[in-house]
């Protein structure tokens, strides 16, 4: 491919298969080894900080239940009463102790699940989009006249593409930067359930945190339908002059990258939805 306006088609399309394979690769990573553990030991290290804080909030927040829930002190003599006051702080204590093993334990379940719908799938990894040796032909075949318009059109078709590789990727970042965050402060938020007027707020977060991880099944989901689309490229007219049959090709290459693009950015959205949240 010595022409390099299909060269510069061509370097999008290798960008856009990087990230790909990036976000596939990404998917089947835990936050422990995402960019060696680094991350993962300040994330860690923090969360254990903040155990004292969610300890004494978990004291707070039992004391205002106690507070709300009984009328009187001679309610909370009621020994059955006493007992299941005492039985939600121990279990809300034992959350904030256990937190981060049951937040893992959710993610490897996810993990999981991700791992049961590639292999369902068979896809072990991305189906690479190339650019049709039709195309680079018709390039090839341009006078230098001819080839102005068709830079042109392969700057804008290569910039967006460009544009769409790295915006899917930041999704994907993002949805480990979540995760990184709901781990960090999961007890100060996971205290509250020793209140049960305050409880929403624990089932909230577990709710949020179960969504986001369940935002990398989405993600994969959206992959092997672009990989299916991938596998069937855009049809190529030859008989049409060589800017309109690559400006076909690139509008409908960019649409259905469009499509994968919209399912990763608005993956949060479909699980809230399926989860109603």
């Amino acid at each position: 491919m010595d022409n390099w306006i299909a060269q510069n088609l061509q370097h999008a399309l290798n960008t856009w298969n990087d990230k790909l394979s990036e976000i596939w690769m990404l998917l089947t990573q835990s936050p422990q080894q995402f960019k060696g553990g680094n991350i993962w030991n300040v994330i860690a290290t923090i969360h254990g900080g903040l155990q004292a804080i969610g300890y004494a909030l978990l004291v707070l927040f039992f004391v205002v239940g106690v507070m709300k829930t009984c009328g009187s002190f001679a309610e909370l003599k009621r020994p059955e009463l006493a007992i299941k006051m005492f039985i939600r702080f121990g279990l809300a204590q034992g959350v904030i102790t256990y937190g981060m093993e049951l937040m893992l334990a959710v993610l490897d379940i996810v993990q999981g699940v991700i791992s049961t719908i590639m292999n369902t799938a068979g896809f072990g990894a991305p189906q690479a989009t190339v650019l049709p040796q039709e195309i680079i032909t018709a390039i090839d075949d341009c006078g230098f006249f001819e080839s102005i318009p068709l830079w042109a059109v392969t700057l804008i078709g290569g910039l967006f593409i460009w544009v769409l590789s790295f915006v899917m990727i930041l999704s994907v970042y993002g949805r480990f930067f979540r995760l990184y965050m709901y781990t960090a402060i999961a007890p100060v938020p996971l205290a509250s359930f020793a209140g049960e007027p305050s409880q929403n707020i624990g089932k909230s977060f577990v709710k949020s945190y179960a969504a986001v991880c369940l935002e990398g099944a989405i993600i994969v989901l959206a992959c092997i339908i672009f990989s299916v689309f991938a596998a069937s490229p855009p049809v190529v007219d030859t008989s049409a002059a060589p800017v309109t049959m690559v400006w076909s090709y690139v509008g409908e290459l960019i649409f259905n990258m469009l499509v994968l693009v919209g399912c990763v950015r608005m993956a949060d959205r479909l699980v809230r939805e399926m989860m109603g949240l």
